[in-house]
């Protein structure tokens, strides 16, 4: 490709926020459009970011044929449908985790994206996030011996849009909405050794009144060349956004914090404008980010999958994963709702993950 790769973007909140301001960051993107089905929405959006098109109709975004590249940031619910429409129209795509709402429409993207030849690239994050890249390195060059136990943690008080609540929409709670993170972060730094098992306890315990998904969650996975895992996931914890892992080795151990080994450690009488994600009240003591989203590594994400399009690059992060993630998280509900052990591989024709928790517990 002899040009800057067009971009398209769907969704005008929080996380398209993210995307739009890392793409910017990338030399060969370009963002030619954005699309929101609310009134008012891309348009008010498209004026914030500089972006030359605003839609609401996503077909018509979607004949522009400068667009190369299409960044789904919509609901969970709509990813399947929308991720179809996008490889009808020959773009290239990369999808928001979760992937989807279940295993069904998972074999459905993935194999629609095959058939239309174009790359279907998974938003995860992590695997960019330039202290666990560090951190995987030493890994990799042996510093820390034989990879034992790994452990990642993503807390904070909550999501901030409604259908994250909402588990028609979502699919499920804090596993489903931040443990997706910490399994695709242990199956790359585990080299994609295959899980063979999954634990988990989840329970709703503060936000009864705004969502029947568990807003706590701790879930171990095992993996058969021996090494186990532990996430912890919380929409509990108040303070501000908590990202940290560690590996424990036969040779060493490395934890890595990436938010408040980053900040800037700050006291104020009146608070401060901006200190991290969901920070609430930073009167006192908090912790000040900078360069946020270069932290978390959203920029560096971008950019791979940029490259990817323009030179044919085969993706860091696919549909296989985003699908091998799922059925982590789907192994993780049932899990947790017989609490018994789950072996993988773990077959379901569940509608969404809640499903396999509630069923035991209503």
């Amino acid at each position: 490709m002899n040009k800057k790769v067009g971009v398209g973007l769907i969704g005008s909140q929080f996380i398209s926020t993210i995307h739009a301001e890392s793409i910017k960051l990338v030399s060969d993107a370009e963002i030619l459009a954005v699309m929101s089905p609310t009134k008012g929405h891309a348009s008010e959006f498209a004026e914030k970011h500089g972006i030359p098109h605003y839609f609401t109709d996503l077909d018509q975004m979607l004949a522009m044929d400068d667009i190369d590249l299409v960044v789904i940031g919509a609901p969970n619910y709509l990813h399947c449908e929308i991720t179809l429409k996008i490889a009808g129209a020959g773009k290239h795509i990369v999808v928001e985790k979760p992937f989807c709402m279940n295993m069904a429409e998972a074999d459905l993207m993935i194999d629609a994206c095959k058939k239309a030849h174009v790359k279907l690239m998974y938003a995860e994050e992590l695997c960019f996030t330039p202290k666990y890249v560090r951190l995987k390195r030493l890994l990799d060059e042996g510093a820390l011996g034989t990879p034992l136990l790994l452990k990642q943690s993503e807390k904070h008080d909550g999501p901030h849009a409604d259908h994250f609540w909402d588990v028609e929409r979502s699919g499920g709670g804090v596993t489903m909405d931040m443990g997706c993170h910490a399994f695709q972060f242990f199956r790359w730094i585990n080299k994609n050794n295959p899980v063979i098992s999954v634990y988990a306890q989840m329970s709703t315990t503060v936000h009864t009144n705004k969502t029947r998904g568990d807003d706590n969650g701790i879930i171990i996975l095992e993996f058969e060349n021996g090494v186990t895992a532990m996430a912890e996931e919380s929409w509990t914890k108040l303070g501000g956004m908590d990202d940290r892992a560690e590996i424990h080795g036969s040779e060493g151990v490395a934890y890595a914090d990436v938010l408040q080994g980053n900040s800037i450690q700050t006291y104020s009488t009146k608070g401060v404008g901006y200190a991290v994600e969901k920070a609430g009240n930073t009167v006192g003591w908090s912790f000040t980010m900078y360069e946020e989203s270069w932290n978390y590594g959203f920029p560096q994400e971008f950019e791979h999958f940029v490259d990817c399009v323009k030179n044919n690059k085969e993706p860091l992060v696919t549909g296989e994963d985003g699908k091998a993630v799922m059925e982590i998280i789907f192994a993780a509900y049932e899990s947790a709702g017989t609490g018994k052990k789950v072996y993988l591989p773990f077959k379901t024709d569940a509608l969404k993950p809640i499903d396999l928790w509630k069923k035991q517990n209503e």
